[in-house]
């Protein structure tokens, strides 16, 4: 089991990086047009270093300095992400090469997502959140999940749900619920918003195609 010490650390180092990666996103994508060298990853390093210190070390203000680290506040407010959320934006951001996640795993996602959480916030007597303390069959599950995407293909997702399990064995985080490693709403939301964009520029694609080959 990890010291809670050495916990509230980690979490708010995870945090940190996190935040960090989602604003170097942001300013990207709104004052930087996107080439070769935004992979370049020895400068997404040194970016999100930067970033990452200045939320996770406390700052002084003209007038006083903050109680509490900003990635404390950010924490405060968001929660803790889920392990799979965490680490398929670490690996994006800073991979190489541009990395996807497959339609399935999107599907996969969103399916659980929009069924789990207005059971979880009690729409019925079904509490799919109990499950996640000491449950075989989710444990199962998700092991299940895993080792399929291993076998399609999609190694980077499979490493990350093992990677998810362990942490939860481990005590990583402050919950002992494993749905809590595996999905947050941040995910789910993410996952249901990137298939209405794909749909949404599918059908724009084809509205496209059809009026360039209209006849007249």
């Amino acid at each position: 089991m990890v010291p809670n010490s050495v916990m509230q650390i980690v979490a708010l180092l995870e945090i940190a990086i996190s935040s960090a990666i989602v604003l170097a996103c942001l300013a990207q994508g709104l004052f930087f047009k996107e080439d070769g060298s935004g992979r370049i990853v020895a400068l997404r390093v040194l970016v999100c270093f930067v970033l990452a210190n200045l939320l996770f070390w406390p700052l002084f203000t003209l007038f006083t300095p903050l109680e509490l680290p900003l990635a404390a506040y950010v924490r405060g407010f968001t929660g803790e992400l889920s392990i799979t959320s965490m680490l398929l934006l670490w690996t994006a951001y800073f991979s190489p090469k541009e990395t996807h996640v497959p339609a399935a795993m999107k599907v996969w996602i969103a399916l659980v997502a929009i069924a789990f959480y207005p059971l979880a916030l009690g729409v019925s007597m079904l509490d799919p959140y109990a499950w996640g303390y000491d449950s075989i069959a989710l444990l199962a599950a998700v092991i299940i999940t895993a080792l399929i995407a291993w076998l399609a293909g999609s190694n980077r997702i499979a490493i990350i749900l093992a990677t998810a399990i362990l942490a939860w064995a481990a005590g990583w985080h402050e919950s002992a619920n494993l749905w809590d490693y595996i999905l947050d709403p941040f995910l789910g939301l993410w996952a249901i918003g990137s298939l209405i964009g794909s749909a949404w520029r599918a059908r724009a694609a084809r509205a496209q195609t059809g009026y360039l080959f209209r006849k007249g």
